[in-house]
């Protein structure tokens, strides 16, 4: 399949295009500005005027936020078909956190103004924006709620098969799951400490349902670890 049509492809796997049609996804889509950046690279900074929102079609990218201290906290880890830097679109004000590449990346670029006077043209689509940012709620929500009511075993357990269902790759026999992050991110990604986070790591691999290499995780029980997210 030729580059082109591929991307378009990943474009429209995003929820920004759920449920338009292919004329429609593409009056869209050529409105929109490929950029290409290298691992390491900023694609927004806190304090950023919110001019435009992004969709990934290659690559990774974290989303973090600097606390008072000057430490980061890792907020999320999008990839393809993933957006970013929605919610100052729709509610303008500036960017509050920084997304850089974990690799190199290809995301596409829509301007706010052109979507706002895109939307006039299609008030119909106004639904499928909705929905996306509902889904962004919720996943928020669920976040909150496995603080309050899971353990961070529990908590350890469900991040390795979300970023697995999102990053892996069936090799052997097994799921490979090249995250890309530390285990300093991944224990700021399920809201607990390093140390405790490696102890359930460890514990996961003695019985055999993981395996850890660094930035990267082989899943071999993914029940066990279902069942343990519970």
């Amino acid at each position: 399949m030729p580059e082109a049509a591929r991307e378009e492809q990943l474009l429209r796997s995003s929820p920004l295009f759920g449920g338009m049609d292919a004329v429609t996804a593409r009056s869209l889509i050529s409105q929109m500005r490929r950029r290409e950046l290298s691992r390491g690279e900023n694609i927004f900074v806190e304090g950023d005027d919110g001019h435009a929102l992004y969709v990934v079609v290659k690559g990774k990218v974290k989303l973090a936020r600097t606390a008072r201290d000057g430490r980061e906290n890792l907020l999320a880890l999008v990839g393809v078909g993933d957006m970013l830097g929605e919610l100052s679109v729709f509610d303008p004000g500036p960017r509050l956190s920084r997304a850089h590449t974990v690799e190199d990346t290809v995301v596409y670029e829509l301007p706010k103004q052109v979507l706002d006077v895109w939307l006039d043209d299609h008030l119909e689509m106004s639904r499928h924006m909705l929905r996306a940012l509902a889904q962004r709620i919720r996943r928020q929500s669920n976040t909150m709620a496995d603080l309050v009511f899971s353990d961070v075993p529990g908590r350890v357990a469900k991040a390795i098969l979300d970023l697995g269902h999102r990053f892996g790759r069936m090799e052997r026999g097994h799921v490979t799951v090249r995250h890309g992050l530390t285990q300093e991110e991944l224990a700021q990604l399920v809201g607990a400490s390093r140390e405790t986070v490696n102890k359930a790591l460890a514990d996961f691999a003695s019985r055999g349902w993981i395996d850890v290499h660094i930035g990267a995780v082989e899943v071999y029980e993914p029940e066990r670890l279902r069942a343990r997210s519970r």
